[in-house]
């Protein structure tokens, strides 16, 4: 969730990730291996990023299915209203 007129509360993010029993290893470990596997098929990823069509956080996988390259401000932008708030959380 973007925090646009807020800060982002960083210690409330770290709390809820410690009580789904989740490290930052682990999401990292997971980044690295989507990461890893475009790499392995000679797929260049310069300039992109690597998107998760169903996020991990809402119990996507980082296996080839769930993988997709996208311009670095198509995969971290959303929808936003005339006054900057954002329409709806889920990216363009």
């Amino acid at each position: 969730m973007p925090f646009v007129n807020k800060p982002r509360p960083y210690k409330k993010e770290y709390q809820q990730q410690l009580a789904r029993g989740e490290s930052e290893a682990d999401a990292r470990r997971k980044r690295e291996n989507a990461r890893d596997l475009y790499d392995r098929e000679g797929i260049d990823r310069k300039g992109k990023d690597i998107d998760h069509k169903r996020p991990l956080s809402k119990g996507g996988s980082t296996s080839k299915s769930n993988l997709q390259l996208k311009t670095a401000s198509a995969n971290r932008s959303f929808s936003r209203n005339s006054d900057h708030t954002v329409k709806k959380n889920k990216p363009k």
